[in-house]
């Protein structure tokens, strides 16, 4: 799943508890208001927080794997000379 259709599918979520708080809450407008501005900042910095935490654990991951592919080039590229002067050196030993 995306992390866009997840953004999309939290952000749903906080404007249908919102609309339900509103509906059914007893107190009066302005403090209802108070409330939900509050609440929405709140869920903001918090999602704020969780996208933060997965963009930092995709890099993280991301740098791993490249230094993993880095590694395994350089393995692959010292084993393929070895294998070349094997080559020559049975080759000159034949010819």
């Amino acid at each position: 799943m995306s992390s866009g259709k997840v953004f999309l599918g939290v952000l749903a979520g906080v404007a249908a508890g919102a609309a339900l708080g509103i509906l059914f809450a007893p107190a009066k407008g302005s403090k209802t208001r108070r409330r939900i501005t509050q609440k929405k900042d709140a869920y903001v910095d918090e999602l704020e927080d969780k996208y933060n935490d997965l963009i930092g654990s995709i890099t993280e991951k991301f740098n791993g794997l490249r230094g993993e592919a880095s590694h395994m080039v350089k393995n692959g590229k010292h084993k393929i000379e070895e294998m070349e002067a094997e080559v020559v050196s049975s080759a000159k030993g034949k010819i």
